[in-house]
This record gives structure tokens, sequence and C-alpha cells, in this order.
């Protein structure tokens, strides 16, 4: 199932193959890194949580299709909390189903322990557990500012754009400063009655950091690209998203980025 996509476990590559991303007369396109949450639990309410696996499938499967290498890290390294486990959504099963898949999540390296410089693109996934270890993870600071001014693609789609609210670039402003983004709604999390759970919300906060939210309604696909900024509102939005990265790393690969 991996023929066109490499997967890449502790270091080792796994199915590689040739990627459609335009490479002619430039050293190889680098990977795409997807980061997970290492949080599962929502708050003091004992409920379970993790990252949301369509918001890791459904950009892989573009990946794929584009022939991008793909490699999975972590907040605290070792097998995420999964999240939305729907397996009559055939993407999902395809992927879950698949031993190479589920062999990369299950040995994920730390955030803190990558090198940024590595990348091409570094994807957000999303699930509530990212809010309450994505915000202050160094590590995931480190990860966006360093492809981002590399002259890399940053996208974070549903709740993974909480990875962008405590990122600030080399000259101090805010990362999302100025930018058009997507998030999870605020009306969104009401919704789902976890505004009062969540240790923040996002989509003001990211306005608070200077943003400029883009809403649309509760759960319709909603992707914004701003640049090389790349962010989605919710799981309807993940495919999306993905393919807006690759669209994004085309373009950055012929501006010679």
């Amino acid at each position: 199932m991996l023929s066109l996509l490499s997967l890449t476990l502790a270091g080792m590559v796994v199915g590689a193959a040739e990627s459609s991303v335009p490479t002619t007369g430039r050293e190889p396109q680098k990977p795409v890194l997807i980061v997970l949450t290492s949080h599962a639990v929502k708050g003091d309410t004992g409920q379970p949580t993790g990252v949301y696996l369509s918001e890791v499938t459904h950009p892989l499967a573009v990946f794929e299709r584009a022939g991008l290498k793909v490699e999975f890290a972590s907040i605290r390294g070792g097998e995420p909390p999964v999240d939305g486990l729907k397996l009559d959504d055939a993407v999902n099963a395809r992927y879950w189903n698949d031993a190479d898949f589920r062999a990369a999540i299950r040995e994920t390296p730390s955030v803190d322990a990558v090198d940024p410089a590595r990348y091409a693109a570094v994807l957000f996934a999303g699930g509530h557990g990212t809010m309450w270890d994505f915000a202050d993870s160094p590590g995931v600071q480190r990860l966006a500012r360093v492809v981002y001014e590399s002259g890399g693609v940053v996208g974070a789609v549903c709740h993974g754009p909480a990875a962008l609210v405590n990122v600030t670039l080399s000259d101090g402003r805010p990362l999302v400063e100025g930018k058009r983004v997507a998030a999870f709604t605020d009306e969104e999390e009401r919704a789902v009655g976890l505004e009062n759970v969540v240790p923040f919300l996002l989509a003001s906060t990211l306005t608070a950091r200077g943003a400029t939210h883009v809403p649309a309604a509760n759960w319709q696909a909603q992707v914004v690209s701003d640049g090389r900024l790349v962010t989605g509102q919710n799981p309807a939005s993940a495919t999306g998203v993905g393919e807006a990265m690759v669209a994004a790393i085309t373009a950055a690969r012929a501006a010679g980025r």
C-alpha cells in the first residue's frame, strides 16, 4: 500500500519512491514531518483523546499521491494516543490496517530530537490532545520557526494550529502575526461542550497573536493558505490541507527555497 510513500522509522527509509515534486537539477526533495500529540486525556474529565486519526491519514494520502517522503514525530516520542478511530472511513482503514504505517507511528522520535533543517514542511496534526502539549513545547516552536525561516511550509489542521500560538520568528514577531489562518473555531468548541475544558480557545488565541481568523460554518471544510502557512479548520479540512501543502511545497521548490 505504501509503494509511493516513504515512511521513515528510526532513521530507516521504508518503501522509498521517486517524488513527483519537481527536483530537476537540485538536491533531492526533503521529507515532510507530521507531528502528533502525546496527550491522552481531556483535562480533568477522564475522557480519552489523542491525535485525530483522519487528520493524519487524509493528508498522508495526499502526500503519498505526490510521492513525498513522510516522517513522524510526537511530543514525547513513542506511540501517540489515537482518537477518532473511525474505520468506516476508507482512508483510515487503509492505513490503520497497514503494518508499515502502524510501525511508523508506534516508535516516533520526540520533537526535541529531530533536526528541523531536514524537512521541506511540517504538518501539525490535530486532535484535542494538542491543546495541552503543542503550544508550550520548545521542540514544536523550534520546528515551526526553523522550517518557516528556511523557506519551508508550515501546516496545521483542526486543533493542530495550537502549535502556532507561541511560535515567534527570529525577530521576535509571532509567526501568525498578520497572517490569515483557519482553526477549530470557538463555536465548534462550544458545540462539542469543551469550551471550559480546553486550556484556551484556539481561534481567539490565534487572533490575540495578531492572526486574522477566517472561519467557515461549523464542521464545513475550510483551508486557508497564506504564503507558506497552510491551516485548516476541522477534520473535514484535512485532505484540503494536504493538497494546499503540496502546492506550497512545489511553489517553494520552484522558487529555489
